[in-house]
């Protein structure tokens, strides 16, 4: 499985980098911003500063990537607190989900990891009603024409994402953690049960340990978009290691992945982060997870897809196999989330949209097999 990138292997032994030479750290720098990986990367040097000295150049950028996730950072509990008084009178529990979650949690990945919108979960019966009330804060949808809210609200697990008029930051608000058309079926009522309040908060949730684990697995393992993808590993790493501390964990981690239907996302996200970052995985679990993965030929196929997907968008790591293995995962998640009778009907449809919100005129031969083509 594993592919050298210098980015990676730093992030393993942090203290091999005492030996790099100036064209070593101007690439590992370069491959680290690429992966979104910058702050990340300046945390895990820090912790073996003792061992190496850092010339002032390389130091100047990663203080200034860390000192951008600490104002990030603030910024996401001001805007979770408006969020918070927002909703705080509807009596209906705000789960944060993804990068929000770890702010609010102090969680350990929280420090070096830079990511774009807040993410919420909430019950869907009462997705109007959050709405209506986002809307009267400020909040705006983004994605305006007929199809994509069609799209959104009858298939997928969230709201089209919404704006905020004059702050302008992104919310995603969400009712599953996977569209409702998914092969797997989560219970979200079940996560939102097992849910815990975040510290400090009597109106904002977190997902449970196990469940942010999980839901971190299911996000990479089933999304399309890996750019990020290294990234989103760094934070499974981080996070098995952090909860793991706490005994039994990995056991009930099991647990639930049974309990939600996630066994897959757990056997993916256990075999690459051990693969990749030699994370440690007890041989009970292992044997556990070992039957609910795809059969030899399959897993020979997805280990040769992630192990060229899961790399900075980097010219020095990237290749022709990346970009073919991003583009069949690509196609594979959407193969996940929607049957070939809603798929093929919506790839068509996207194939014939401009980027942007500028829409071309459908053939009328193709009107009939697409949702909505004449109600856009």
């Amino acid at each position: 499985m594993k592919k050298s990138c210098l980015l990676t292997d730093t992030l393993c032994r942090p203290s091999t980098a005492s030996h790099y030479s100036a064209a070593e750290w101007d690439l590992l720098l370069r491959q680290a911003r690429a992966a979104n990986l910058l702050a990340q990367l300046g945390v895990r040097l820090e912790q073996c500063s003792e061992q190496m000295e850092i010339a002032h150049s390389v130091a100047r950028h990663l203080r200034s990537a860390r000192l951008i996730v600490k104002r990030q950072n603030n910024a996401i509990r001001w805007e979770v607190s408006l969020l918070q008084h927002a909703l705080h009178d509807l009596a209906v529990p705000v789960v944060l989900l993804k990068g929000a979650a770890y702010v609010l949690a102090d969680l350990p990945n929280s420090n070096g990891r830079l990511f774009q919108d807040i993410d919420i979960l909430v019950p869907r019966p009462a997705l109007k009603e959050v709405e209506n009330r986002l809307r009267r804060w400020g909040w705006r949808s983004t994605h305006n024409n007929a199809y994509d809210q069609r799209y959104y609200r009858r298939w997928m697990h969230e709201l089209p994402p919404m704006e905020h008029a004059q702050r302008r930051t992104v919310l995603d608000v969400h009712h599953s953690i996977l569209p409702l058309t998914a092969r797997l079926h989560p219970d979200p009522r079940k996560l939102i049960g097992n849910a815990v309040a975040a510290p400090g908060n009597e109106d904002i949730y977190l997902l449970s340990p196990e469940d942010m684990v999980l839901h971190s697995m299911t996000h990479l393992f089933h999304d399309g978009e890996l750019e990020n993808g290294l990234r989103d590993l760094v934070d499974m790493e981080i996070l098995l290691q952090h909860f793991g501390k706490e005994a039994g964990f990995q056991t009930r981690l099991c647990e639930r992945a049974r309990l939600l239907e996630l066994t897959r996302p757990l056997y993916y996200g256990l075999r690459y982060v051990e693969r990749v970052f030699q994370a440690p995985v007890a041989e009970e679990t292992r044997k556990t997870v070992s039957s609910w993965g795809p059969g030899w030929l399959l897993g020979g196929l997805m280990d040769f897809l992630f192990r060229e997907a899961l790399q900075p968008s980097h010219a020095s790591c990237t290749t022709a196999a990346t970009s073919l293995a991003r583009w069949l995962l690509y196609l594979r998640s959407h193969y996940l989330r929607m049957p070939l009778r809603l798929l093929i009907p919506h790839l068509i449809h996207k194939a014939l949209v401009k980027k942007g919100d500028n829409e071309i005129e459908i053939p009328k031969a193709l009107r009939k097999i697409i949702p909505d083509a004449d109600n856009r």
